[in-house]
């Protein structure tokens, strides 16, 4: 059992060691909150798109992918979503508190923590595999967060059809995978040399100009990372205890149990193949912490910021127990 011990300690800890290092650097007040900020934004608007666009141009082809299990995961994050309201109708009196409490359930931090999380437990075949479950979960998240959000908050912040559509494909990440889907798939159209290969290819034939992205696109896991540390804010937990200790169970305990506990059941009883390439994706899509930007969202949209912004904190901090134990479960039981 020591190797499995030793396994998820090295997986895991390289996560909770940046996101420390962020913690530190703004108790001993390296910067301000307004550099983190930024940092955050040029996390999400440059250097997380060329990672996902870096990740994906891997890709052979999109045979490659299982596609039966892009679609489990889209099925799991949308009964967590009704699993998240019937429980929000039971015990979130707080109207304003509902739509963050739908949010937690179902949204994880899959860019941020889940990418490096995949490549730390599958390396870059399950980063790629991850990259592709990315691009059907982001917009998911998003426009399931914009109708929880706006059915909950005040009629006049309700954002109209258009605006939630415009939201979704101007997101970065959206945009950054489609470009790689796009280059796949311009890539399968071209004329093959003798060796078998495209005539044209980014990598080989432009290389200064990849190699630039690829090497900035190996700074978003670490600045991002130690960003999320930063921007920790422990305020008060004044009167939502039990709505944040439910929030947060569902998070990063119930979510993960249900995806991973329900794909050993189907591969075991023949209905859908899971290998070592797509657990690590259950585990960062699933057992990951609650989407940061989701607590702006609450903000513009409508809703208890305050309470979003709490969610943010203690799904981070307690999930850095939980993936570890979910690690090294999996880890256990063979399945990576």
């Amino acid at each position: 059992m020591i190797d499995v011990f030793l396994f998820s300690f090295n997986a895991v800890m390289p996560i909770i060691l940046l996101m420390g290092l962020g913690m530190l650097l703004k108790k001993l007040r390296f910067a301000d909150d307004a550099f983190f900020k930024k940092a955050n934004a040029l996390v999400f608007h440059v250097f997380l798109p060329l990672l996902l666009f870096c990740n994906i141009y891997e890709i052979e082809t999109l045979s490659d992918v299982s596609w039966g299990v892009i679609g489990y995961i889209c099925v799991i994050v949308l009964l967590l979503a009704f699993i998240g309201a019937a429980l929000a109708k039971l015990f979130i009196p707080n109207r304003l508190q509902k739509g963050p409490f739908i949010q937690c359930v179902f949204r994880s931090n899959c860019a941020i923590v889940g990418i490096p999380l995949a490549d730390a437990l599958g390396g870059a075949p399950a980063v790629a595999f991850m990259a592709v479950a990315t691009a059907a979960t982001i917009p998911l998240f998003n426009t399931l967060a914009v109708i929880v959000l706006s059915y909950h908050s005040d009629a006049d912040k309700k954002p109209s059809v258009r605006q939630t559509l415009l939201r979704t494909v101007k997101n970065p990440l959206i945009i950054s995978v489609a470009l790689g889907l796009l280059v796949i798939g311009l890539r399968a159209l071209l004329p093959l040399k003798s060796d078998g290969t495209p005539v044209f290819l980014l990598s080989r034939d432009c290389e200064f100009l990849f190699s630039t992205l690829s090497t900035a696109a190996k700074a978003a896991t670490p600045l991002a990372l130690v960003v999320l540390g930063a921007r920790f804010d422990f305020s008060a937990v004044k009167g939502m205890r039990r709505q944040i200790v439910l929030g947060t169970f569902m998070r990063i305990v119930f979510a993960p149990l249900l995806a991973i506990g329900c794909a050993v059941a189907l591969h075991r009883t023949g209905l859908l193949s899971f290998t070592a390439v797509e657990y690590p994706s259950l585990v960062a899509i699933f057992g990951s912490p609650i989407a940061v930007s989701s607590a702006v969202m609450i903000g513009e949209i409508g809703g208890d910021d305050q309470y979003g912004a709490q969610l943010v904190v203690w799904t981070s901090v307690f999930s850095m127990f939980t993936i570890f134990l979910t690690v090294f479960c999996i880890r256990a039981f063979a399945l990576i």
